[in-house]
């Protein structure tokens, strides 16, 4: 945890207006934008957006800005395999490119999401109290994803699909200002939970939408959000068949613009590295800790 500075006047005017906007008409009308592929439009989007956030495009598996059809191919872009090198066996894998916002253990079935600030794991996970409490004095950690990031995430250890949850919400901005002024804010916004079974007990996965966040892709059911849908969507998949099991650092979904993600593991799952400290800058694939098997690299 962080001792949080203050909010300023303009960061609660910024969260003032928040309350009062249509954030899923106004993240529809981005949807349609990103995923435009009349030139001008896609052109001037990918162009302005690569200067303003210096991206890296020989990161890329294609590294011309000019053969992505849409803002949104731009955007989600595949890089090298060598570009994100995983790190030891036994290690816990950070999901995604981002900033470490939170990272901790889990107290009486709560996190910690800034100064004066924690909500409910069992809220997060849909109402679910029974998956909540595998979790019990566990560890979560919370990677927030800016615009300049890579937007795919990967798994951070190997794993087997058991329940996947699509739970309706709001779409409040997740950067600094609102975590630290809107309560309860990850659990009030839409998002993806993904539930597996690893070497180390269960392994929650939360993909917390955003303000013109509103689409999450998964690799086993492509597009879950946006939907029609306003009530709690649960998938079972622990009769499928072949099983979904996803290998260490393979990717598991994806943002379509930038967000967070949660990760919750059970109690003596994970020793956090030492240094690791909210703000930290992250890449997909570095150790987040170690984990308490290392053959936590095994799908099971």
């Amino acid at each position: 945890m962080t001792t949080d500075p203050s909010p300023r006047w303009p960061e609660r005017l910024f969260v003032l207006g928040q309350r009062v906007l249509p954030h899923h008409r106004l993240t529809a009308l981005m949807y349609r934008l990103a995923r435009s592929e009349w030139p001008p439009l896609r052109r001037a989007l990918i162009g302005g957006f690569a200067r303003r956030f210096r991206i890296d495009i020989d990161e890329a598996q294609v590294p011309d800005p000019a053969a992505y059809p849409s803002f949104n191919a731009f955007f989600t872009r595949a890089l090298r395999p060598e570009a994100r090198p995983l790190g030891p066996a036994g290690t816990l894998l950070c999901p995604a490119d981002g900033r470490l916002s939170q990272h901790g253990a889990i107290t009486d079935g709560r996190l910690y999401q800034a100064k004066g600030h924690a909500f409910s794991l069992g809220d997060l996970l849909g109402g679910d109290e029974a998956l909540a409490g595998e979790f019990a004095d566990g560890s979560f950690a919370t990677v927030y994803l800016s615009p300049r990031d890579y937007h795919r995430v990967h798994m951070p250890l190997a794993g087997t699909l058991r329940t996947m949850y699509h739970v309706p919400g709001r779409l409040f901005s997740v950067n600094d200002a609102s975590t630290r002024l809107i309560p309860r804010l990850f659990a009030r916004n839409e998002r993806v939970v993904s539930v597996f079974d690893t070497a180390v007990g269960p392994l929650a996965m939360i993909l917390v939408g955003a303000f013109f966040v509103g689409s999450i892709e998964t690799v086993w059911s492509g597009q879950v959000t946006p939907t029609p849908r306003r009530t709690l969507g649960r998938w079972d998949y622990r009769a499928a068949q072949p099983p979904v099991q996803l290998a260490r650092g393979a990717e598991m979904g994806r943002f379509n613009m930038g967000s967070t993600v949660i990760l919750a593991l059970p109690a003596g799952a994970v020793r956090w590295a030492e240094g690791l400290a909210p703000g930290a800058p992250l890449r997909m694939g570095e150790p987040l800790g170690h984990l308490a098997t290392t053959g936590a690299d095994v799908a099971i």
